[in-house]
């Protein structure tokens, strides 16, 4: 991370501050984070510090913190004499003198400012409907302009969903060649690291049907015994596929440095579509959890993400990913690696269709596509046919692979 959007303070100005307090809100291309402060002290923001919706970098000032026995030995300070300030220059600004200690100086750079303010000629100030921060990094990514959108929020506050569906809307720039659309912060690192992972990998895909009608049984029984809410099949998929990679230890494999790392815990990340873009939050150690645990960490995942509350931790350290195109209709497609893992499983759409069993029987039985990408440079095609072997032979039986684990 390069830099980032500033959100909102989380403090204000003067406030006294525990190592450990959360500062500040900042917002990258995925996620809004609180920063927390690792030191104690008076908080102290710059007069030209950051607003809501600005872009700061990595390692910008941004603020100050002033330690107890500072604010102490300013306090025995006698008052300084009143300083005057010197003749502004032409231009109508208004210099005061660098003299006293840090406090003071802040103090006449902040009233010079105030005088050279009230020198200069009256513009006239149209305010705009109050907006969140998300809403004008939003607009700011998608060229939206703010005063042209009815807030749906409180007082009329202008929400970030305001703004997308303002953008939505609103008509496309249009050139000679088409239509323009701007693209956003999320959108410009998606296309990044697509284009990477087709350059860095050696991708081939395979394909495969599964008869899932003891899955969706098994689904059925949890509805029937009314425990909760009936695990989704992306749910169910998630604990087999990370059973099914314990023994099959490449697949689950991260290509680094020109090096094969095999983690002992199995990761698994999947693909949320969200109104911003593709986001793959992790569910980590899905080999210890129990299927209730996977459904409940995939709900909260997946609504965390619409809200684009997922912390960077949680959008890093895959070990395999999952993504389900199912509920468009799409059967089998070829899914891009998420670098540096070296395989993704793409889930297709489940189809009620007529069976030939082994004693010549029709009947109909509940069928899944399952299309997986793997990197040749890590997994040759027979290890990948195998882990896919297992994986089928899991769908259709998930009672006993679920009970063995």
């Amino acid at each position: 991370m390069d830099e980032g959007t500033f959100a909102e303070w989380l403090k204000r100005d003067g406030e006294w501050i525990n190592a450990g307090d959360m500062l500040f809100v900042l917002e990258s291309e995925k996620a809004a984070q609180e920063i927390e402060s690792f030191d104690a002290g008076t908080l102290r923001l710059l007069p030209d510090g950051p607003q809501p919706g600005d872009i700061v970098k990595v390692g910008q000032t941004i603020g100050h913190l002033e330690p107890k026995a500072k604010q102490a030995a300013e306090s025995s300070t006698p008052p300084a004499a009143p300083v005057k300030a010197q003749q502004a220059p032409p231009t109508g600004a208004v210099v005061a003198p660098q003299s006293g200690n840090p406090v003071e100086r802040k103090a006449q750079q902040s009233a010079a400012s105030s005088q050279a303010s009230s020198m200069k000629p009256t513009v006239k100030t149209i305010d705009s409907a109050p907006s969140s921060p998300r809403a004008r990094r939003v607009a700011s990514e998608l060229g939206v302009d703010l005063s042209q959108i009815a807030g749906t929020g409180k007082g009329g506050r202008i929400r970030e969903r305001d703004v997308l569906s303002a953008a939505l809307t609103a008509p496309d720039k249009k050139t000679s060649a088409g239509r323009v659309v701007a693209a956003s912060s999320l959108r410009r690192t998606i296309a990044d690291r697509m284009v990477n992972s087709q350059q860095t990998t050696a991708p081939v895909t395979l394909t495969r049907r599964v008869d899932a009608t003891n899955l969706q049984n098994l689904r059925q029984q949890f509805t029937a015994a009314k425990t909760g809410a009936a695990p989704t099949v992306t749910a169910v998929l998630i604990k087999l596929t990370a059973l099914a990679l314990t023994k099959h230890e490449l697949l689950n494999s991260r290509w680094e440095d020109d090096q094969i790392v095999m983690p002992e815990e199995v990761h698994i990340g999947v693909a949320v579509d969200t109104p911003q873009g593709l986001l793959v939050p992790v569910i980590r150690d899905v080999q210890q959890l129990s299927l209730s645990d996977v459904s409940r960490k995939l709900e909260e995942i997946k609504s965390r993400a619409a809200a684009r509350k997922l912390t960077p931790d949680e959008l890093r350290g895959g070990t395999f990913t999952i993504t389900n195109l199912g509920r468009f209709g799409v059967e089998t497609f070829t899914p891009i690696i998420n670098t540096p893992e070296s395989a993704i499983l793409g889930v297709g759409a489940m189809r009620r269709e007529p069976v030939v069993l082994a004693d010549d029987r029709i009947v109909p039985r509940d069928v899944l596509s399952l299309s997986l990408t793997f990197d040749h440079r890590v997994v040759d095609g027979a290890p990948a046919a195998e882990f896919l072997q297992t994986l089928a032979h899991a769908i259709e039986n998930p009672a006993a692979w679920l009970i063995g684990s």
